[in-house]
């Protein structure tokens, strides 16, 4: 229904052919559908799924609220709209790790990445964080690992012990990681680029970055990360905070002024709303859905705005 031509199957296989590539993999946050068509649109290698995002869409904190049932449903929603692969964060597993991958590789998505905090977890910029051990996180992996049906369909382990334990601890943790069946490694909340070398230098998997803004990290441009020797980026949050700036500056601009003709410069038009959602394609299932012209629209939004101004 989407016009989307690949198959689950088929997005891993892309997904493990650009890592193999030695290119970083550039991979943007969607917090809806629509914003996965335009990380598509754009260029970018993947779309991401964050849990933070999820859980601050419902309204929550990342504190550990959201359900498998939230996520996963979001998350499919937001896969099926496009070809590139999708990674999602699973928290720390949501209860059943084994039902947990069976759903989402059901779901089509190409690659989950698993935690070891405690299952009341916080945001990996957060301090205070608990972990759980090194040993209950193996264990977890091992099960998401043999719970998968399609061997492309990627476990990614993510630590958040270097500022609880510091990195050398988190090193090894990693590393029996890699050993439980993890091939792709997330080293959360790193500083900066010893941080990043180090632990590039100490482990030979896949390893993704994560560019979250207002954390902890220093942020790099991709081909940076790409020098140190990185094979993913995140920018998990990214597209929400664009997102919600916009919309709150616009709702204030509204209540102050009684109308939006300040704003209507910052809007997304008609048109390239339809353009994104492929309104045109949809004539192939019905000429009558697509039978008007969007022609105009933009011309007499600004002339109502210069009007409004004078």
């Amino acid at each position: 229904m989407h016009f989307v031509e690949k198959e689950p199957k088929q997005k891993r296989s892309d997904f493990v052919e650009k890592l193999k590539s030695n290119k970083i993999l550039r991979v943007p946050g969607a917090y809806n559908p629509l914003t996965a068509k335009l990380i598509e649109e754009i260029g970018y290698d993947a779309v991401y799924v964050s849990g933070g995002v999820m859980a601050n869409d419902l309204g929550f904190p990342d504190i550990g609220l959201t359900t498998l049932q939230d996520v996963s449903t979001r998350s499919y929603l937001i896969s099926r709209v496009t070809n590139l692969p999708t990674i999602v964060d699973i928290d720390t597993g949501f209860k059943s790790c084994k039902e947990t991958v069976e759903t989402f590789e059901e779901f089509g998505i190409t690659a989950v990445h698993l935690e070891d905090q405690i299952e009341r977890k916080r945001c990996g910029h957060l301090d205070n964080k608990e972990l759980i051990t090194t040993e209950s996180m193996v264990k977890k992996i091992k099960e998401c690992v043999a719970s998968r049906k399609d061997e492309n369909f990627k476990i990614i382990a993510r630590s958040d012990a270097k500022s609880v334990e510091g990195i050398d601890k988190m090193i090894e943790r990693c590393k029996a990681y890699v050993d439980a069946g993890a091939e792709i490694v997330f080293p959360e909340a790193l500083h900066d680029e010893k941080d990043f070398e180090k632990v590039r230098k100490e482990l030979s998997c896949y390893l993704l970055a994560n560019m979250t803004e207002f954390g902890k990290t220093k942020l790099f441009n991709y081909k940076e990360l790409e020098k140190f020797g990185y094979n993913i980026v995140i920018y998990p949050v990214t597209t929400q905070r664009l997102a919600m700036k916009n919309v709150e500056d616009g709702l204030r601009d509204i209540y102050a002024n009684g109308h939006q003709n300040n704003i209507i410069d910052k809007m997304q038009t008609r048109k390239r709303l339809y353009e994104l959602v492929d309104y045109e394609k949809y004539n192939s299932l019905d000429e009558k859905i697509y039978n008007f012209s969007t022609e105009g629209h933009e011309w007499w939004v600004m002339k109502l705005k210069k009007v409004c101004l004078e």
